[in-house]
């Protein structure tokens, strides 16, 4: 299930203010800035900093 494009273009990191990139593959939106990897639930985006993944160094370049 993929993400509305207007919802992505709109939203941003919580904590960093910063765009965010759609990894389709993992259904997560990707905060460089903040390493952080938050959830896409059932087409839903969890902008929650709690419920997001640490990103690995390799993942942050």
């Amino acid at each position: 299930m993929d993400v509305d494009p207007k919802l992505l273009e709109i939203l941003v990191c919580p904590l960093t203010k910063t765009t965010l990139i759609y990894d389709r593959e993992r259904q997560e939106l990707i905060s460089k800035k903040a390493a952080l990897a938050y959830p896409i639930r059932d087409g839903i985006p969890v902008m929650l900093p709690d419920e997001a993944r640490a990103l690995s160094e390799s993942e942050q370049r």
